[in-house]
């Protein structure tokens, strides 16, 4: 999924701001947030109880680069990382996401013209949408995740698709590609700078490449206070302004900038700058730098007063006797349940996945169960993860005949 590298720190020796930015380099950093004994991985499939509850932990501090406006986590360690075969992120169970998967693919296709072309996706994961692509496009493509499972590559185009279970680096720059696709992925790199770079060597004289980023939009998790989006592996978070500004400076010229998926993913589309050409000019959803530096400056104290309504109801709930279920056991699941710190005010989480199922959360040692188990617990209260998937879970509760509250984060 990554390029594994380390954060590159300055000689200065004066506490936080001893670590250079890894997006521009520059030493000006502002620790906004701090987070301590989290999970260092939330996708990881954890086999016993006792695992989960031992797994590692590391800590969180969030820095703001007042130069170039990344933010990202100047206490992330890569070693306490892992993406391997039991790293399940896939999404692809969701109607709701396969709809969205689909789109963008018939739009990307449409855009950039791929029918029958190569594509070179870095972060495949499990390879949902190169696969996508290879059948709605007739393209020819390569993926590049080391947590990619070759026994659930199907369909009529996996022929077309080769997978390759390693890292991207720089030993896999000769391919020839039309267009490039990285989703979710750079969001887990602490050296961005290092990493688009080496995608932009690789690409060298193919100026004429399409390249295509997906990542969380980081300006709605300040806005929003979206405290369930911060979390270990994310050591990296982007505005529209500093993606923008990273693709530039290490040689793209930017065409597009959307934030799509009801706010909740940022997109960049960019070309490999031909040689001595002047950068393309900048676009209106760049201008975020100051609205990025205010929004840091109280966003702790705005997450602890949208956090602790949620203890409120959960403590009230368990005084009165009601059963509260988790309906998603992802990331957003672990750092809920992190910052609860108290794993008995929920009694079970759940997922569609049914890779996930029979394995636990870590920290909290909860088991995640089928959606099916529900109806014997029947819970009073089931919190949605992600609201974007309120309507299909709904309609799951009711198919099986369940009528608890249902809230999202």
């Amino acid at each position: 999924m990554v390029v594994q590298n380390d954060v590159r720190r300055s000689t200065s020796k004066a506490g936080p701001s001893d670590v250079a930015c890894p997006a521009c380099h520059q030493a000006n950093l502002k620790i906004f947030y701090e987070a301590c004994d989290v999970p260092t991985n939330s996708c990881i499939l954890l086999d016993t109880e006792a695992e989960a509850r031992g797994y590692p932990r590391g800590d969180m501090k969030l820095g703001f680069c007042a130069a170039c406006g990344f933010i990202f986590n100047a206490a992330f360690d890569p070693k306490k990382t892992e993406y391997s075969g039991r790293y399940e992120e896939t999404q692809a169970w969701s109607g709701t996401f396969n709809r969205f998967h689909r789109a963008l693919a018939e739009r990307l296709i449409e855009k950039y013209d791929l029918r029958g072309k190569d594509v070179l996706e870095i972060g495949c994961g499990k390879g949902e949408f190169l696969m996508l692509l290879a059948e709605l496009g007739a393209i020819r493509g390569v993926g590049i995740d080391p947590g990619v499972r070759l026994e659930r590559i199907t369909g009529p185009a996996a022929d077309r698709v080769k997978f390759i279970a390693d890292f991207y680096s720089e030993k896999y720059g000769d391919h020839k590609v039309d267009f490039l696709a990285c989703k979710m992925t750079l969001e887990h790199i602490p050296n961005p700078e290092q990493f688009v770079s080496t995608v932009r060597a690789g690409l060298g004289d193919q100026t004429g490449t399409t390249v295509f980023f997906q990542i969380p939009e980081a300006l709605r998790i300040l806005r929003d206070c979206a405290f369930e989006d911060v979390y270990y592996e994310h050591c990296a978070y982007f505005t529209p302004g500093s993606l923008a500004r990273l693709f530039r400076r290490t040689g793209f010229d930017v065409l597009d900038l959307q934030v799509e998926y009801a706010g909740q993913y940022l997109t960049v589309e960019a070309k490999p700058r031909k040689a001595g050409a002047a950068p393309s000019p900048t676009l209106a959803l760049e201008n975020d730098l100051s609205e990025v530096a205010n929004l840091v400056s109280t966003f702790s104290s705005r997450c602890e007063a949208k956090f602790s309504p949620w203890r409120t109801r959960l403590e009230t709930a368990k005084r009165d006797g009601k059963t509260v279920a988790l309906w998603g056991s992802g990331s957003k699941a672990v750092s809920f349940l992190t910052r609860l710190g108290e794993g008995d005010l929920v009694e079970c989480v759940t997922d569609i996945n049914p890779y996930r199922h029979n394995h636990f959360m870590p920290k909290t040692g909860h088991r995640i169960v089928p959606p099916q188990d529900l109806v014997e617990l029947r819970p009073d209260l089931v919190i949605v993860m992600n609201e974007v998937y309120e309507p299909e879970i709904r309609q799951s509760l009711n198919d099986m005949g369940l009528t608890p509250q249902v809230a999202s984060l």
